[in-house]
């Protein structure tokens, strides 16, 4: 074959691939034109793990001039400027370092932390001084960076604005483990079925409502919900909510009590200082029991109201809507006792919080956002880290319906960016005066780069460590929400023989490009939601590249958890049988003997394997090819008889010597 059509096979060019086979056992000459047939064949066959071990050497190799170019900073003694907060991922770009060798060195230092999580100066000044490096703070005029736009946001929250402005709906987060009646206790309240809507029961992103709830006195007021998944895979999400609610509500089912992710929730709860009311849902069920759930709170420190605590606890079920009238007005009565911070001004710019954002195949980059403070208007810049990312062009609540405004504590799903903000992200409309345009093209490439270094951060390389095996991922979802999730719970499947390695992820549809990736990388394609386009569905077939596509995120880690469970393989496992001693040997052979012997204990069967011991010592191993009582062939003979056998192996029994029969079976390896 010529060298340039294996080249083109390949989708690499002549040079480099005669530049690269010799590192790899090919005696291929630097100005070869053909190749033999047949190490044509090995070679497309190794191709592949031929292209990651050359990937990962130009990636050690970056990493080797980056260490020297931050070595040569550090003997410059340039000082690095870091502010009150960062996220790891600005980080490692002040450091110049790459990103996992951050999550690294902070690992070392006791604080596990993805690439978008924000961590303080002092915790960046410890890491930065052992790597080196001398830290200068950031000056508080400093602006454009998240650490400004958080502290405005407190700002305009917790300063003397708030306290000067008008009362707001409360804000409520609803917490708890997966399937106690999160999102059938908000179906309850708001007289609608978004549950039906979701997969399997389960909520699969955050979602903000907003309801008006009639008092028994007559009075109305509003209240705004923000539904968190309860699954395990969404504590990233989980905490977000928590982070921008004013009370939350812990449900707990009676019949199944306090469950981790129940712990969980209440310690996030309790971490962001918020007031809560506990619903115990399901009491219609026949095995309820609310004083077991209300003893396990309390063993936890959540002591009832009713026994003498602080925290009030309403008995409810979602399925028949008994007592929602009553959480409801518990609700409130907590939100009366908290009003002093359940305040903002109206009559300002909108700030608020970006919860969810994607990009709409129809409708383009959309965000969710809650505003927490001031009006938004159609029209308004949309302000994100100093940066314009585009104007409203159209806003809607929550039930798909058009409004032209939105006030403090209404969630509200805004049209009209040019690029999907990142969820947490501060929307800031009054810094539209002195920000900048944002550069789309800058901005996308940004966050591809961003996209690749959190897959490298958080789903470490598994190949070649020790032998270890990996099964190789491309996932793709339809919310930024969803996709953490996944890869939060992607990387907890590390295990000792074996883990999961993600070679990409995205949002949106699949395209002919992540085809290409996951072929070249032996990738299974997920998708969350997402369909191929038709191109990159046509591609799949001709490549014979494996898509599945899931709308429980249950499913689709079954079906990694099951791939992993295959490729691992099976063991064998070794059953004792019987015992018997050799008492005449009848005829030896080069790699077989038969023998007279006499069963000890146990009954010996055909099929089975040997050991000959000698002085409580193992001196060969061997299998039994026969088996005969007196001059006929048996299937199996019992304790206390004698026998001929034959056997096959290179041991050779002498009499006297004792046989060890057991059975070889091969057990499926589980993942525990």
């Amino acid at each position: 074959m010529n060298v340039s059509e294996l080249a083109r096979r390949l989708r690499s060019n002549p040079r480099e691939l005669l530049e690269a086979l010799p590192q790899f056992g090919f005696g291929i000459g630097a100005r070869a034109v053909k190749v033999d047939n047949r190490v044509a064949q090995q070679i497309m066959n190794q191709w592949p793990s031929i292209q990651r071990e050359l990937r990962r050497r130009a990636a050690v190799a970056r990493d080797a001039q980056k260490e020297r170019e931050v070595g040569a900073r550090r003997e410059s003694g340039a000082a690095i400027v870091i502010p009150a907060v960062l996220t790891v991922r600005e980080f490692a770009e002040r450091l110049g370092l790459p990103v996992t060798r951050v999550v690294a060195e902070l690992m070392k230092s006791g604080v596990l932390a993805s690439q978008n999580e924000r961590i303080d100066r002092d915790t960046a000044t410890i890491v930065a001084g052992d790597l080196g490096f001398q830290v200068q703070a950031e000056a508080a005029a400093a602006v454009g960076t998240d650490t400004a736009s958080q502290s405005r946001l407190v700002e305009v929250l917790e300063g003397d604005g708030a306290a000067a402005g008008e009362p707001r709906a409360p804000v409520v987060v609803v917490m708890g483990h997966v399937d106690h009646g999160k999102t059938k206790l908000l179906d309850a309240v708001r007289r609608t079925h978004i549950m039906e809507g979701e997969s399997g029961g389960i909520t699969q992103h955050i979602g903000a409502y907003q309801t008006v709830w009639r008092s028994k006195d007559g009075s109305t007021r509003a209240i705004t919900f923000i539904d968190t998944p309860g699954h395990e895979a969404f504590t990233v999400m989980r905490s977000r909510g928590a982070k921008v609610a004013d009370i939350a509500i812990l449900v707990v089912a009676a019949d199944d009590g306090v469950q981790p992710q129940t712990l969980e929730a209440l310690q996030i709860i309790q971490a962001a200082k918020l007031p809560f009311v506990v619903a115990i849902n399901k009491i219609d069920k026949e095995d309820a029991n609310p004083d077991k759930v209300k003893t396990e709170l309390s063993q936890r420190g959540v002591q009832p109201e009713e026994w003498g605590g602080t925290v009030p606890m309403v008995p409810i079920s979602a399925r028949e809507k008994m007592n929602i009238d009553k959480l409801l007005d518990v609700l409130l009565l907590v939100a009366d006792l908290n009003a002093e911070t359940i305040r903002a001004p109206h009559n300002r710019p909108a700030i608020g919080t970006i919860i969810e954002s994607h990009v709409d195949k129809g409708e383009g980059p959309v965000a969710t956002v809650l505003v927490q403070a001031g009006t938004l208007h159609i029209g308004d810049p949309l302000v994100v880290e100093h940066e314009i990312y585009g104007k409203a062009r159209a806003m809607k609540d929550y039930r798909g319906a058009d409004v032209t405004e939105a006030a403090p504590s209404m969630p509200v799903k805004i049209l009209g960016f040019k690029v999907a903000p990142d969820v947490g992200d501060i929307l800031d409309v009054e810094r539209a005066a002195d920000a900048t345009v944002i550069d789309i093209k800058q901005k996308r490439t940004a966050q591809r780069g961003a996209e690749r270094a959190s897959v490298t951060a958080t789903m470490p390389e598994t190949e070649g460590a020790e032998g270890k095996k990996h099964v190789a991922l491309f996932v793709k979802a339809d919310m930024l929400g969803s996709l953490e999730a996944i890869l939060g719970e992607l990387e907890k499947m590390q295990y000792a023989e074996i883990g999961v390695r993600v070679v990409g992820k995205g949002l949106g549809n699949i395209t002919d490009d992540d085809v290409h990736r996951a072929k070249a990388a032996e990738a299974f394609l997920l998708g969350f939601k997402v369909n191929p386009t038709p191109i990159a569905d046509e591609l799949m077939r001709e490549e014979k590249v494996v898509f599945n596509r899931y709308d429980v995120i249950y499913d689709l880690l079954k079906f990694v958890r099951a791939e992993l469970e295959q490729t691992l393989g099976a063991e064998k496992v070794e059953t004792a049988v019987a015992r018997a001693v050799v008492l005449k040997i009848f005829r030896t052979e080069k790699k077989s003997q038969t023998l007279g012997i006499r069963v000890e204990n146990g009954t010996i069967v055909s099929g089975l394997h040997a050991r000959v011991m000698r002085k409580g010592e193992i001196v060969g191993e061997a299998k039994l090819a026969s088996l005969q009582m007196g001059r006929s062939a048996t299937k199996s003979v019992a304790s206390g008889s004698e026998c001929g056998v034959g056997i096959e192996g290179r041991a050779e029994a002498q009499e006297g010597d004792a046989l060890e029969f057991y059975m070889v079976t091969e057990k499926k390896k589980v993942l525990v």
